[in-house]
């Protein structure tokens, strides 16, 4: 077995068997993302501690890649601040759209995503649920949208 065949089997668990899908009932922060294109709908729920997430969650429907992508940011989160999502958003992004090599040790989980840069149109897929976190950790209203 080769590293992509790993790296799909991750996803694959994940999206069949997400983590953290569940709604937290006493959420400080929500945000509600769509993706028109795959039609992926998603809702992220924080807990926080000050500056921290204490917990995090998601609920919602859409492509493999998107429900995988919800379930290893919800649990690579955690008790992170918003300057460390921040910096790791970046790290994944640019992986997903190819611009930066894979670090597995910054990225950690995040690396199985290394091969959404081969098909750009999921890029918007892996991409959804961090900017449905960027939105909650801003509070924002206004659902997300990848148009």
């Amino acid at each position: 077995m080769d590293l992509s065949d790993l790296y799909q089997d991750v996803l694959l668990d994940h999206s069949r068997k997400p983590r953290n899908f569940r709604v937290i009932a006493d959420a400080d922060r929500k945000a509600e993302g769509f993706n028109p294109l795959c039609g992926d709908q998603v809702t992220v729920y924080l807990k926080l501690d000050h500056d921290r997430i204490k917990d995090a969650s998601f609920q919602g429907s859409g492509c493999a890649i998107c429900k995988a992508s919800c379930s290893v940011m919800t649990d690579e989160i955690k008790c992170k601040t918003g300057e460390e999502i921040g910096k790791l958003f970046e790290r994944f992004h640019g992986l997903v759209t190819g611009k930066t090599t894979p670090d597995a040790e910054a990225l950690g989980k995040l690396a199985v995503f290394s091969g959404v840069s081969e098909f750009p149109i999921r890029v918007k897929c892996a991409t959804l649920p961090w900017h449905t976190l960027r939105a909650a950790l801003e509070a924002k209203k206004e659902k997300v949208t990848t148009e």
